[in-house]
């Protein structure tokens, strides 16, 4: 059981939700409101992307990351702020007997140019998705080669920057532990296992416990499940000794039929890891936690 847990709320992700929820966080006003009302609720770290106004999808512009980032620390400069790097490796193969010809949800650039906000705006955290996923049915895969991750990880090394390293199946742990091992990975390495998302992992207690049994001596782990695995998941991790994530990037409801706010996920979180017999950590906790140094 894990005596602090640290709790994470992903704000908005980069999915096609906008349609499938009143009130899904767009614009970088949305945004940064969405994750003070979690950091209020009780998260130290608020995860965020960004999205184009117009058309609601995910973006990856060092200018609405910049305008999201400002926001937040306008109200609150305590909450840890982690922004993802996962955008930039979408790969829309070609139908039928034409798959080099990528299709129009291709966006696909080096580690520089997909690290340039992170590279701008020093967060404390940045994610680190570690190894390529068929994300969904259809024909769009996430590309992420080994060379390429280690371009990222010592980038992110460089810019003085946490990578929590995005573990979607036990190939990307395997690889995410030679990350470490070849020293691109500061200790203590800080592992996110993401259940649930077709198809990586399956969402039950014997994969994350799988998971967590390969996990490198001093790591530091959160895990989630998405949809109404979310909850049984808080459980699953805080009891298994790790941290937990929540939000609007992979559940959209509090309770069947009933949508959830960030803030609202947030507090059902709280009061989960509070009725396990365990204490929410502060984001001053939790920097100790993850050896971070306030930006």
């Amino acid at each position: 059981m894990n005596p602090k847990v640290i709790i994470t709320c992903a704000v908005t992700g980069a999915g096609d939700t906008v349609d499938k929820h009143p009130a899904i966080p767009v614009t970088p006003e949305q945004i940064a409101t969405s994750a003070l009302e979690a950091a209020s609720a009780g998260a130290a770290i608020v995860h965020c992307h960004v999205r184009n106004a117009d058309t609601g999808k995910g973006a990856r512009d060092v200018d609405l990351y910049a305008d999201v980032v400002s926001r937040i620390r306008a109200e609150n400069t305590d909450v840890i702020i982690n922004l993802t790097a996962g955008m930039g490796g979408d790969v829309e193969v070609g139908k039928g007997e034409t798959p080099a010809d990528f299709g129009p949800e291709t966006d696909l650039v080096g580690p520089e140019e997909r690290l340039l906000h992170v590279k701008e705006l020093k967060p404390e955290i940045c994610t680190l998705d570690c190894g390529t996923l068929n994300f969904g049915d259809g024909d769009t895969i996430v590309v992420q080669t080994p060379n390429q991750l280690r371009r990222q990880a010592a980038l992110i090394k460089e810019y003085g920057v946490k990578p929590e390293m995005e573990i979607f199946d036990s190939g990307n742990l395997w690889f995410a532990k030679q990350l470490h091992a070849e020293g691109l990975i500061a200790d203590p390495p800080m592992f996110q296992l993401c259940l649930g998302i077709p198809w990586g992992a399956p969402v039950n207690t014997q994969t994350m416990t799988y998971l967590v049994g390969e996990l490198p001596e001093g790591a530091v782990w959160a895990g989630f499940g998405i949809g109404r695995n979310q909850f049984p998941m808080v459980a699953q991790a805080a009891v298994l000794g790790g941290h937990v994530r929540v939000g609007l990037e992979d559940n959209l409801y509090l309770d069947k039929g009933v949508y959830a706010s960030n803030g609202s996920l947030t507090e059902r979180a709280v009061t989960i890891i509070e009725a396990l017999g365990s204490k929410v950590a502060s984001p001053d906790e939790a920097r100790e936690i993850l050896n971070l140094t306030k930006h």
